[in-house]
């Protein structure tokens, strides 16, 4: 097979749950375990960091993997989904994973796979980590797919642990209240080995304190340590911020180039992060912080964070796809300059829609769509729901056609937003 036909193969024989929901969902680690044992546990040689959380996890390992790799390691990065090409999910140095191993790998191993049947992300994570092993990196930043305790990725022992936030998605196998998505979510704790968690929340605190205490580990609230006021935005279209450590001033000027005025969230989380792992005697500086958290997205490929694909009208997509991650999306839209507000907005079938469509904008001219995977939710159905919280607009079947639309309709000085789904996200990008 050709890398095409790989890929084609990877995604008709094995369920995956991005594209399929539930179906591709296995409630424990036999398989992962199994196919480390066949691989010789690649993942047991070299370092890593593990990433959880309902938002910002994506954003916190990108900003983590960019500011190892100034500070000069080889660092592998995990990430999912991907927006284009499967092959970004599995990088070193932002370099995508070549289209010969992905080749291979599902070559020489097909057999095994055939056997064991695993669903998409659990041969994905074994990709990763044996082409980690191979190219024989310092350190990997590993993203968590879903929840953490039953994830695939949760074999590894790292240097650290990370849990970005708790909030209300993937209910339906998580949990359906944010304890006990807090509990799968602290899974990924271990003995003996440092946590840190993002946002200090009355409901889930208590969980990951009891949950430390039990692996005996120290746990980290990085926003009891640090905080950002506020962002300026510098002539140069980078976030600019000034950033307090127990209320004394200690990173002034830090830019990022990633625009998403919730990053600041993410920001905290990582300084705390980047605090243990010197402590751990990693070799990092603030000149490789400023110059890596200045580079996100070219050194790790990242798209689709409040990204601008275009000027007059300006045109913004932003991968926020549910309702604590479109909150912090609409709280910006509500403090960006427009004259009208265009929104090209899909989902996908298994998310909590009301609670979702009550928060979007009502002045907004709607454009519903639905991005071209089995998951997403039908165009005239989400149109229809949204009529009931007075959102109006019409449907288009494709996501290409609705904002085509939207670009017809808008102004110079109005704004087009594209979201509610990656996947729709991913057919802008």
């Amino acid at each position: 097979m050709n890398y095409q036909e790989t890929i084609a193969w990877l995604f008709s024989q094995l369920p995956m749950y991005q594209r399929e929901g539930k179906a591709a969902y296995k409630a424990d680690l036999n398989n992962t375990l199994e196919l480390d044992k066949y691989f010789n546990h690649p993942h047991k040689k070299f370092k890593s960091i593990h990433v959880a959380g309902t938002n910002g996890k994506g954003s916190v390992s990108h900003m983590l993997a960019s500011v190892l790799h100034e500070s000069g390691y080889k660092v592998g990065l995990y990430t999912s989904p991907h927006l284009i090409d499967f092959r970004e999910r599995i990088r070193i140095n932002g370099k995508m994973i070549s289209e010969e191993f992905v080749v291979s790998f599902v070559r020489d191993h097909q057999i095994k796979f055939e056997d064991v049947k695993p669903s998409f992300f659990e041969m994905t994570v074994s990709m990763a980590f044996d082409y980690f092993a191979k190219q024989n990196i310092d350190i990997a930043v590993i993203e968590v797919g879903m929840g953490g305790r039953l994830d695939s990725t949760n074999i590894i022992h790292p240097d650290l642990s990370i849990i970005t936030n708790i909030g209300l998605d993937h209910t339906a196998f998580l949990g359906s209240d944010l304890t006990s998505i807090a509990v799968e979510k602290a899974g990924i704790i271990k003995h003996n080995i440092p946590v840190v968690i993002g946002e200090t929340q009355n409901e889930t605190e208590h969980v990951f304190i009891e949950k430390a205490k039990e692996n005996n580990t120290n746990i980290y609230f990085a926003d009891q340590f640090y905080t950002i006021e506020y962002s300026m935005t510098s002539i140069d279209n980078k976030q600019v911020f000034n950033v307090k450590y127990e209320d004394k001033l200690v990173y002034n000027d830090l830019r990022i180039d990633l625009l998403g005025s919730y990053q600041k969230r993410n920001l905290i989380t990582l300084l705390r992060a980047l605090d243990i792992l010197k402590n751990m005697n990693y070799n990092i500086d603030n000149g490789s912080l400023f110059e890596g958290l200045l580079k996100v997205s070219e050194n790790t490929g990242l798209k689709g964070r409040w990204q601008v694909l275009g000027y007059n009208p300006m045109i913004v997509c932003d991968t926020a796809h549910n309702l604590e991650g479109l909150k912090y999306v609409i709280e910006q839209i509500n403090q960006t300059a427009y004259k009208k507000l265009h929104i090209v907005f899909g989902v996908v079938d298994d998310k909590n829609l009301e609670d979702i469509l009550n928060i979007l904008p009502n002045q907004a001219r709607f454009y519903f769509t639905k991005a071209n995977i089995p998951r997403a939710l039908n165009q005239n159905k989400l149109e229809k729901e949204a009529a009931k919280y007075n959102l109006e607009g019409k449907s288009y079947e494709k996501v290409s056609t609705a904002l085509e639309d939207a670009k017809k309709n808008a102004e110079s000085n109005d704004l087009i937003f594209i979201g509610g789904s990656t996947f729709v996200v991913a057919e802008v990008v």
